[in-house]
């Protein structure tokens, strides 16, 4: 049961990115406050570098994606496309801090979570006792 929850959770991490996605290369409202990066520049998501900034959040999307449905398979590769997954969506993240909504503030906090987890010496045991894979 807790590879389902596993697998669940990096599919809905990876579908979350499509806000990110969506504010850089759409009109649609996806909950970004309309402010400038923390970045030098006056830069918006909604700005072309918010367009192109919205590669590194497909990048993380299709990474935890692909996580979800390796958990699923009982792969171990799941765990390098989480790590990899996580990383991009920190960076993805980092520069918009002042404009993403809470919900993205925890998916931060996930990412450090799912980077904890699968680098640290007792993430095995971590995975073991929940049984994925």
């Amino acid at each position: 049961m807790w590879q389902y929850i596993a697998a669940l959770m990096l599919l809905a991490h990876g579908l979350g990115h499509l806000t990110g996605m969506l504010a850089g290369w759409t009109s649609v409202n996806s909950g970004f406050a309309d402010k400038p990066w923390i970045l030098p520049g006056n830069y918006s998501i909604r700005s072309k570098v918010g367009a192109a900034w919205g590669v590194i959040w497909l990048a993380a999307m299709i990474l935890f994606i692909g996580s979800g449905i390796g958990v699923l398979m009982e792969e171990r590769w799941w765990r390098t496309l989480a790590i990899v997954g996580s990383f991009a969506s920190i960076v993805a993240m980092a520069p918009w801090w002042n404009t993403i909504h809470l919900g993205a503030r925890m998916g931060v906090v996930l990412d450090v979570a799912i980077i904890a987890v699968l680098l640290l010496p007792w993430g095995d045991n971590f995975t073991d006792f929940f049984e994925v894979p």
